[in-house]
């Protein structure tokens, strides 16, 4: 075993409760075996407290330093992320206009000597994520800007209805508004077979609230999420204090790298390993976005 890297999971994570430090034991099988069980039946698990409690005040800091840092531009955009003229008919939900007010940090942005940033490349903490997945390995997304990201969300700001492009999430609270930025998702609305569009129809004419839950998150929670087919966002900010949650971006497959329109429309900018990707992406489903 790596000694750096069970060190960076010892100085970090809250090993009393969730011992990362020690994989293939009976507390890690556990412990994997409770938040599997939370993702088959919710889509979603929290693991409270992940960061150990003393550098909660050092994980807020290092996402308030950077947060100046974070591309912002107000746009309207749809659930699935895809343009707002595109040839839909009139009843479907990719008519529904909303306004993304948030903002995003990218990784060349972020310092590597930050908490999230060593959490991001740590292997006993993407081994224990895999194994939460259930999937043999993942690996971070190659790409500069979209692998590791603070997401944003100022007062008066949210973050509006969305399906993610990844079948899972990792996200973690760095820094908690006063008052809104409620997360609030619809667990297993879609799947790879279909979109339902009729349920997500509803939510966005908001009639659908027996179908959202909410979570109420901490600064130091780490959330597991499958939000490929989960409608989600984030409430509007209330109070002084922005809402920070860093984005830990990984992939069952090596060398991903997002493309150049959705990297121009999140970061306001695409490098040339965007374009050279291009050409190869590959789709892991037929859905709209």
């Amino acid at each position: 075993m790596d000694a750096s890297g069970t060190q960076v999971v010892e100085q970090l994570v809250n090993t009393e409760r969730y011992p990362l430090s020690d994989p293939g034991s009976d507390r890690w099988r556990e412990t994997v075996a409770t938040i599997r069980d939370e993702l088959r039946d919710d889509g979603c698990s929290v693991l409270a407290e992940f960061v150990r409690p003393e550098l909660r005040d050092v994980l807020r800091s290092e996402g308030a330093e950077m947060a100046p840092s974070a591309y912002y531009d107000a746009e309207t955009v749809n659930a699935y992320n895809v343009d707002t003229d595109a040839d839909l008919p009139d009843d479907h939900p990719g008519r529904t206009p909303m306004q993304r007010g948030n903002a995003f940090v990218p990784r060349d942005a972020i310092p590597s000597d930050t908490i999230i940033h060593r959490l991001y490349l740590s292997t006993l903490f993407q081994r224990f994520l895999a194994d939460c997945f259930e999937l043999t390995e993942i690996h971070p997304l190659a790409d500069p800007l979209a692998g590791l990201v603070l997401n944003v969300v100022s007062p008066g700001k949210e973050h509006p209805w969305h399906f993610d492009t990844n079948e899972f999430t990792v996200t973690m609270l760095t820094q908690e508004s006063q008052a809104g930025g409620t997360f609030e998702y619809c667990p297993n609305i879609r799947s790879a077979e279909s979109e339902n569009f009729d349920d997500v129809n509803a939510v966005l004419a908001g009639d659908g609230e027996h179908l959202i839950r909410t979570l109420e998150l901490r600064p130091g929670d780490l959330q597991l999420f499958k939000g490929r087919y989960a409608l989600h966002r984030v409430s509007a900010v209330q109070g002084e204090r922005a809402r920070h949650t860093a984005i830990f971006a990984y992939s069952e497959r090596d060398g991903v790298i997002g493309t150049p329109a959705r990297t121009k429309q999140l970061f306001g900018r695409v490098l040339p390993e965007h374009h050279a990707a291009a050409a190869h992406a590959v789709r892991v489903d037929q859905l709209l976005d």
